[in-house]
């Protein structure tokens, strides 16, 4: 279960976070509202009609529900952040963008709102399942005490990194957002992970020290003999009836060994040793390290990539396919393509590569009971045990352990050959090799390309998909259209930019620009069927009319010339040095180009003065 919910709200922080809100919200407040009022209604409704359904005493089917439940809450979340701009609502709680964690804290609390919506319709058939009586708030208090630990962490970094963005120091920002910060912002989470964060799971789970006694007496004396310290607590995990024991923290002094009252009743002493000696062998081989070392390779990678994913987009047709059926804001698909990207990419790596490790770690804790005790006879009777009380689950796999069987299966194949056991540490270790050495490969391969080089061949594109979505959205505005005809010309799509600009022109007659823009590709288009001299020299004068800035009285100029008006050229060009005297070089060489040569329909000289000009 523990896992299955990492994944849950990992995917919640990766919506959350990757999610870039709008300044001013375009829903509507009330609209925004109202749709997910409703959604919760609904929410509700479903959840009341499964769990009515629940038979009697089904722990199995309880849980099935609430698995469905909280992906469908993974679900609504997005929604809430993606349709209804949850996230542009939430922006006032950063204060300016100087408290950004509080802002996180808000999302959360959204993702647990919906959960508890949930939660109430299931109490009635938890307290059947599992014999207990809850208050409706109680109940929803409990449920997120159980899954707070697991957002704890990306909390304490952004409270770490607020904290230090908020120290007086020259500097510290800038700091912060550099490769150093992010180790300095990195090692002071190891220790608050390592202190801070046994303490507080061990509160909200409510484990409690077990009793003085000879049990107590005997679970140390085991752990003595194999160099281990830690806490020992009960774990009321689901009122404490489920077969399960863990271990948290790497420091001894913070160190706790959890185990559940229905595992201790059920297990012999030497079957209760080889599970202890299970959670000893995690410690042993440092697994907690691994762990937290496969997470920053993730973060590294994503890191890396974040970076190049954009272009790798906008490089696809299927974007701007898309941008085409679903009439979105190309910014708003780009973001959204991204975001998509990254979770699959995250779920394929939580799924695939980070199970590869967690299901051998386990495996490799599994092995540790031949250190310990020197035989898997009593961990393969209680694993036995567990299966069969927990509603025969032992042929049951997921992505995170192997079956019961299947470890049952590799202990007995161990027992008769001892060495299959130092072969799976070099498996394993020998995996975490291949998978450093593939993670540094990765980011100096990305390092090494030549991103503004990609960029290049990329942005024209988006820019006329995003000018193109500006003029639906907005077709009575110029401006726009301008743009993108100016856009056009730059690339030569000489015909499409006459076109967008005599469009624009419809809008605005009398906009300077937008005539002196169409002027001068009228008198210097590449494609010499497209020139128009006559054509040039009335909207050239149109727009001297309404501005006489230097590159205007320039485009006139030019084309007083092309229609055999040369003395009149060379007094508007004059007239444009005086007016715009930092650019009197160029307009010199214009009036030598009057004197000298004759305007020819069949001139492919590049246009490229406009743009630079009515820049």
């Amino acid at each position: 279960m523990i896992y299955a919910n990492l994944i849950y709200f990992l995917v919640v922080i990766f919506i959350f976070s990757t999610n870039t809100p709008a300044e001013v919200p375009e829903i509507n407040p009330l609209t925004s509202l109202g749709c997910g009022a409703v959604l919760l209604f609904v929410y509700g409704l479903l959840s009341a009609s499964l769990y009515r359904r629940c038979p009697t005493g089904s722990a199995g089917h309880y849980f099935s529900i609430e698995k469905k439940m909280t992906v469908l809450a993974v679900i609504i979340f997005g929604i809430f952040v993606y349709g209804l701009e949850l996230k542009a609502y939430l922006q006032p709680l950063n204060f300016g963008g100087k408290v950004p964690v509080l802002e996180n804290i808000g999302g959360l609390a959204v993702f647990f709102l919906i959960l508890s919506i949930s939660w109430i319709q299931a109490r009635r058939s938890y307290e059947t399942v599992f014999n207990r009586l809850y208050s409706a708030t109680r109940f929803v208090v409990t449920n997120i005490k159980i899954n707070l630990p697991i957002v704890l962490p990306w909390l304490g970094i952004g409270i770490v990194f607020d904290l230090l963005a908020m120290l007086p120091f020259s500097g510290m920002e800038e700091l912060l957002l550099s490769p150093w910060g992010d180790l300095l912002i990195f090692f002071v989470f190891l220790v608050l992970l390592a202190v801070f964060f046994p303490s507080m799971v061990r509160y909200l789970w409510g484990c409690e020290p077990m009793e003085e006694g000879p049990l107590r007496d005997r679970i140390e004396e085991f752990c003595k003999r194999q160099g281990f310290a830690s806490e020992i607590l009960y774990w009321p995990l689901f009122e404490g009836q489920v077969l399960t024991a863990g271990v948290m923290g790497v420091i001894p002094k913070f160190r706790y060994l959890l185990l559940t009252p229905a595992l201790i009743d059920c297990l012999e002493k030497k079957e209760l040793e080889s599970v202890l000696a299970h959670e000893i062998g995690h410690v042993r081989k440092k697994h907690m390290l691994l762990y937290v070392l496969l997470f920053t390779g993730f973060s590294v990678v994503i890191g890396s990539m974040a970076g190049l994913a954009p272009y790798l987009i906008l490089a696809s047709d299927l974007f701007y396919q898309l941008l085409d059926v679903f009439n979105m804001a190309p910014d708003a698909m780009l973001a959204g393509m991204l975001g998509l990207a990254m979770l699959i990419l995250m779920l394929l790596y939580f799924r695939f590569v980070l199970g590869y490790f967690i299901r051998n770690s386990e495996r490799q804790a599994d092995l540790f009971v031949f250190t310990a005790q020197g035989t898997a006879g009593p961990i393969i009777r209680a694993f036995e045990k567990i299966a069969f009380l927990s509603g025969n689950i032992r042929d049951e796999k997921s992505w995170h352990h192997f079956g019961i069987g299947e470890r049952i299966d590799f202990l007995e194949k161990c027992e008769q050959d001892s060495h299959l056991i130092r072969r799976h540490d070099r498996k394993l270790y020998l995996s975490f090799i291949v998978y450093f050495l593939i993670v540094v490969g990765i980011v100096i391969g990305i390092q090494r390309l030549d991103v503004e080089k990609m960029a290049a061949g990329y942005e024209t594109r988006y820019a006329e998909a995003v000018l193109l979505r500006k003029v639906e959205k907005e077709p009575y505005n110029s401006l726009w259209l301008q743009l993108l005809g100016d856009l056009m010309q730059k690339e030569a799509m000489e015909q499409r930019a006459i076109t967008v600009y005599l469009k624009a022109l419809t809008l605005d007659p009398t906009n300077a620009v937008i005539n002196n823009n169409l002027a001068w590709l009228l008198l210097t288009a590449q494609d010499k069927s497209l020139r128009d001299s006559v054509l040039a020299l009335t909207l050239a004068r149109r727009a001297a009319l309404v501005s006489e800035d230097g590159y205007v009285l320039d485009t006139l100029a030019t084309a007083l010339w092309a229609n055999g008006f040369v003395e009149e050229a060379m007094l508007m060009a004059l007239k444009a040095i005086r007016a715009d005297p930092a650019n009197a070089k160029f307009y010199r060489s214009q009036m030598r180009r009057f004197a000298a040569e004759q305007w020819d329909s069949g001139d492919r000289r590049q246009a490229t003065g406009v743009l630079r000009r009515s820049d």
